[in-house]
């Protein structure tokens, strides 16, 4: 008999920036919905980039959970798989961990393990600018569809995940206690009690302008003599 695959359900992404969460939210309903069997390591890998690359190197599948950037309808869904992730996830980055996971798959791939199948459940965010913000109605509205998707390709190669007989409370769930989305949505400021989007007194004056450029920028400011290069 053949040995059971190596499986790896991830979610990436930052809970504090609206729909930048929905990885990670994604993964923790789908631990809090169904029971995986012992070859399946479901995982919230936040914004840890580099850090994941080991958990990937074991991974014979492996399963994101993401938002990104496909240039489509606020909320619309995308699968992309195998080969193309690495590729997709490098063409428009809306954050820094997309970066870094990008990375994290060329080096597993460089030092010799890489997954054999890879499957990138996307969603188009509808909000990102929104610092502690949570997910937005129809984002959320994804997670299930997202969910039954990941385990519908599992189940074609041959990894099959069994509901619960009941739903884990939210306190046995992945999340940390600060970050369980009813504690999470119930004790942060509304909008109009903490400035969420921006710094009002910048987004009022009419001299400020952001860059044109970031990563050009950042880059002339650490050649210069104040960012320590000559």
């Amino acid at each position: 008999m053949d040995e059971a695959p190596s499986v790896l359900v991830l979610g990436i992404g930052n809970l504090l920036w609206a729909d930048e969460g929905f990885g990670v939210r994604a993964v923790e309903e789908f631990h809090r919905l169904y029971e995986a069997p012992v070859n399946v390591r479901v995982m919230d890998g936040g914004t840890q980039g580099i850090y994941l690359v080991q958990h990937i190197r074991e991974a014979d599948l492996l399963v994101v959970f993401d938002a990104v950037d496909y240039g489509l309808p606020p909320a619309a869904m995308k699968l992309v798989e195998d080969d193309e992730v690495p590729a997709f996830l490098g063409v428009k980055k809306i954050s820094l961990h997309q970066t870094g996971f990008q990375e994290v798959l060329a080096m597993a791939q460089m030092m010799g393990d890489y997954p054999d199948h890879l499957l990138l459940v996307g969603v188009q965010p509808v909000e990102l600018d929104d610092y502690g913000g949570s997910l937005r109605p129809a984002v959320r509205d994804r997670i299930e569809p997202a969910i039954e998707i990941a385990i519908d390709w599992l189940g074609r190669q041959g990894v099959s995940i069994a509901k619960r007989a009941a739903p884990l409370a939210e306190d046995e769930t992945l999340a940390s206690r600060e970050m369980r989305i009813g504690v999470y949505e119930s004790c942060r400021p509304l909008p109009e009690q903490a400035c969420r989007v921006g710094d009002e007194r910048l987004l009022a004056d009419a001299d400020f302008a952001g860059p044109v450029d970031f990563e050009t920028e950042i880059g002339v400011l650490l050649r210069s003599p104040a960012g320590g290069r000559g």
